[in-house]
């Protein structure tokens, strides 16, 4: 445990009353509920399930998400893959464009260590590095990233995914993988269309195409409307929080994280202040006009957050909020950056805390 010296870490069968705030839990029951949910979803139509580790950034909790079925993995950054292949994990996929030559030689030498290593591309520039590295070594499988939508990554037609599916498959030291793409919620007859004539396309021109990846936990149980899909990537569901609960994906019994604070003052009526401020829930309002649902007070609002302070509008409270020195919940407008915000994580069972874990991948660089 990388505790700090002054860090006071929780144990096991602490109770989580006890725990001193501001820190998010995991409930055990809840995650383990969300991991046969979405795996069940998944088999029943068909389709791979690649989790996206951005969420957990904990090896043991994808070794429980492979073990109930899911196919391998989903990194952003090399870094990522290199911790997760350090815990024995073989079939990592990285969506994102990786260039210049320091990522390249760590990237190679990812490739060289594990058995199914996939990238991203979505331009020219990105497939001929690609290429140029790895001309001589083992071959890298290339996968092309396509906006459907979205308007982030991505080429942005069907003849552009299959222009590019063609370099890739002519190009020396590269292997065509697949098709991918992050879409917009709820747009999976966009996607349909787009995959299906750059299929066509592919299969006119006599190139395979093992891999069609969709993705977004939004709309994670709408992927069996994507038949030209494959697979399916998704990070947010092994914890759920705010926005998932308005995109109907899940309840607020489905949320794992939760967020405990403690109300540390009450200087005006209808005014609360907890310890848990921009460094703990994040600015990150994901289209809310708050930072946070307060669990059993909806009508409180956090409304302000400074670094380590939060403030809470509970004027339309119907009952008695919390008083000073009490602590709350709160479930995160978007739980995969409060990970990020922490270096370990407390996992609990019925109140009961049952492990803290080294967040593994957590803050890392390139």
């Amino acid at each position: 445990m990388h505790a700090r010296p002054y860090e006071m870490l929780p144990k096991p069968g602490d109770a989580v009353a006890d725990i001193s705030t501001p820190r998010p839990i995991i409930d055990e029951v809840r995650m383990q509920a969300n991991i046969a949910r979405v795996q069940a979803y998944a088999d029943q139509h068909g389709l791979a399930l690649r989790p996206h580790i951005k969420t957990h950034k904990l090896p043991s909790i994808a070794k429980l998400q492979v073990a109930a079925g899911a196919k391998g993995i989903n990194c952003q950054k090399i870094t990522e893959a290199e911790v997760f292949a350090n815990a024995g994990f073989e079939d990592i996929l990285i969506t994102y464009n990786i260039l210049g030559p320091d990522k390249l030689e760590r990237l190679a030498a990812l490739n060289e260590r594990i058995s199914s290593l996939k990238v991203a591309a979505d331009n020219r520039t990105t497939v001929e590095g690609l290429s140029k590295h790895f001309a001589k070594l083992k071959p890298i499988t290339v996968l092309v990233e396509c906006d459907t939508g979205a308007g982030r990554c991505g080429v942005q037609t069907p003849q552009e995914a299959f222009e590019l599916a063609k370099l890739i498959h002519d190009m020396p030291g590269l292997t065509f993988g697949g098709l991918l793409t992050y879409p917009k919620p709820h747009a999976a007859a966009a996607v349909q269309t787009y995959f299906s004539e750059a299929l066509s396309l592919l299969t006119s021109a006599g190139i395979p195409c093992p891999v069609v990846s969709h993705a977004g936990t939004p709309s994670l149980f709408e992927g069996h409307q994507v038949p030209a899909a494959t697979e399916y990537r998704a990070g947010t569901y092994i914890y759920n929080d705010r926005s998932m609960i308005r995109a109907g994906h899940c309840t607020e019994a489905d949320c794992a994280m939760t967020i405990l604070a403690t109300v540390v003052s009450r200087p005006a009526p209808g005014r609360a202040i907890i310890d848990a401020g921009a460094k703990t829930l994040t600015s990150d309002l994901s289209g809310f006009g708050d930072y946070g649902l307060v669990v059993g007070f909806p009508d409180a609002v956090i409304k302000a957050l400074w670094e380590e302070h939060g403030a809470i509008d509970i004027s339309a409270c119907k009952d008695t909020f919390p008083a000073i020195g009490e602590k709350i919940r709160i479930i995160p407008n978007h739980t995969c950056v409060v990970t990020n915000m922490f270096d370990t994580m407390v996992f609990h069972r019925d109140g009961v805390v049952t492990r803290v874990e080294d967040i593994a991948a957590r803050g890392l660089v390139w």
